[in-house]
């Protein structure tokens, strides 16, 4: 078994792959270092394939580090087999290739209301005070602005503890007629669910009793930190536990007419490949598992995932802080582009502003504005694009109308990206692409900071604090902008860019 491989790299030759949250470092090729999935700590989607743009590509079934050193790249440190693809013209055709080979799509795709209108998760604007009136206050503010509705995301801490999913009593007083509200405002509703059990409750010692939870090497019901407290895990390879979890959700559903659920946790960093569970599996597995289980409701959303490549899964990027740099909008094309190259088509970027809450709070009195609107505008024509923090209540008016006009700029677009993701859903080419993906040996393989939506939607937004123009990378072809102008490329060209301008465009 070749559990172990090497290969000079070759003139030119880049890479992707891995983690999503080491989109930021990619290509890979120009510096040495050393990345590592076995297990996989980040925070995000990964899946253990390499693809590069001289038409190259590394898969193995099982977790695998890899490293870049003096010109090559070298897999190791696997436990299975590590298979070798090459010989393909370009990246497009080398993604396609191990794709259709090892990740197949599945023909189906989520809820298409996740990316025709925005997302509104009330995680920023409620963080801890999820109140039924304060949820109602923020969905009827969203109309009265003017914002177009779409989902509803009440996240943590609307149930009473972790594996308690009721509604707490204090905090709602009637749920389904609160939910029959926001249906009526034009909203489908979705609440925060993770695979942890507070190990206080009752239901903990009831689930402990049946052997749904996860054990620790000892045998002992394993209770791990997570960035909320220490809980106990659900076993979701236990088909009881699973089944368990699944009457609880269903419940929500049939009782209060719930329309789906952000899955969140589940990371690899929360499990030990000596846990004792019903099927022994490597750490990183256990994410798979989740994915695998949420995915039965076609309204679902998900931060980290392992092997999930191909399947109708919400998939959004790790929290970002409110920040212009790599942690906040500085991540979210290079990130975005590399959920698609490894085959997560249906990605969302972080809640717009950040979704970071202690990074938010910390600066929740010298909010940058300008970060915020550009925020909106780089998501603007991503798959999916998420609110929390409210504009209207963050911002001037005339910066809360630059929100309004992305936010209008995505419903546009609505009916062209489900196109789009009913095309990654038959084909598993990404929706949001890398410029070398389309536009193979035009000198585009380093560009991190615009992408193409499809193959004929250039989009170049301002990722720079205090910019007001920006130079834009133009392919071969005839590109009408937003703006009513008309490249002719290739070429390089500095273009204009004000606060108020999300710069695309369109190939003739």
């Amino acid at each position: 078994m070749n559990n172990q491989v090497t290969l000079e790299l070759l003139e030119n030759e880049y890479w992707w792959g891995g983690a999503v949250s080491d989109g930021v470092f990619m290509p890979f090729g120009d510096v040495e270092g050393n990345r590592k999935l076995n297990p996989n700590l980040t925070p995000n989607q990964a899946n253990p394939v390499l693809i590069s743009n001289k038409g190259r590509y590394i898969w193995s079934e099982k977790p695998y580090d890899f490293k870049y050193i003096d010109g090559f790249l070298t897999v190791y440190n696997c436990d299975g087999e590590i298979i070798k693809g090459e010989g393909y013209e370009n990246l497009r055709a080398a993604y396609r290739a191990v794709q259709e080979k090892f990740f197949p799509p599945k023909g189906l795709m989520p809820d298409p209301l996740m990316f025709t209108a925005p997302q509104y998760n009330t995680w920023i604007e409620l963080m801890y005070d999820q109140e039924e009136s304060r949820i109602l206050e923020y969905a009827e503010t969203i109309i009265k602005k003017g914002m177009p509705p779409g989902i509803l995301m009440i996240d943590d801490n609307w149930q009473e503890d972790y594996g308690v999913w009721k509604f707490h009593q204090g905090r709602f007083q009637n749920p389904k007629k609160m939910v029959e509200r926001l249906h009526d405002l034009g909203f489908k509703v979705m609440l925060w669910t993770c695979p942890f059990v507070s190990p206080d409750s009752a239901t903990y010692r009831l689930l402990a009793r049946k052997g749904y939870l996860i054990k620790n090497k000892k045998g002992s019901p394993a209770i791990r930190e997570w960035w909320n407290g220490h809980s106990a895990v659900l076993d979701l390879t236990n088909p009881d536990a699973a089944a368990w979890y699944k009457g609880i959700l269903d419940y929500l559903i049939n009782e209060y007419k719930i329309d789906g659920y952000k899955f969140d946790a589940g990371d690899p960093t929360y499990y030990r490949n000596d846990d004792q569970c019903a099927v022994s599996i490597h750490a990183n597995e256990h994410a798979e598992y989740f994915a695998k289980f949420g995915m039965q409701y076609p309204l679902n959303e998900f931060r980290a995932c392992w092997k999930m490549a191909g399947e109708p899964i919400g998939q959004r990027l790790c929290d970002k802080l409110h920040s212009w740099d790599h942690s906040g909008l500085g991540s979210l094309i290079s990130n975005g582009v590399a959920q698609g190259l490894m085959g997560y088509a249906f990605t969302c970027p972080d809640m717009i502003g950040g979704g970071e809450y202690q990074n938010f709070m910390a600066n929740s009195e010298h909010l940058d504005q300008e970060l915020f609107v550009r925020y909106a505008q780089c998501s603007a024509l991503f798959p999916m694009m998420q609110f929390s923090a409210a504009p209207w209540r963050v911002l001037t008016e005339e910066n809360n109308q630059y929100c309004l006009q992305a936010a209008q700029l995505h419903v546009q677009f609505g009916e062209e990206i489900i196109e789009l993701a009913k095309h990654a859903s038959k084909t598993g080419e990404p929706i949001i692409r890398h410029m070398e993906y389309v536009f193979p040996n035009q000198g585009l393989t380093k560009v991190k900071d615009q992408f193409m939506l499809g193959d004929d939607v250039l989009v170049a937004p301002v990722i720079q604090k205090g910019i007001r123009e920006r130079v834009v990378q133009f392919p071969a072809g005839i590109w009408e902008g937003d703006d009513g102008s008309v490249v002719e490329g290739p070429c390089t060209k500095t273009v204009h860019a004000p606060l108020s301008r999300l710069p695309w465009y369109r190939r003739k």
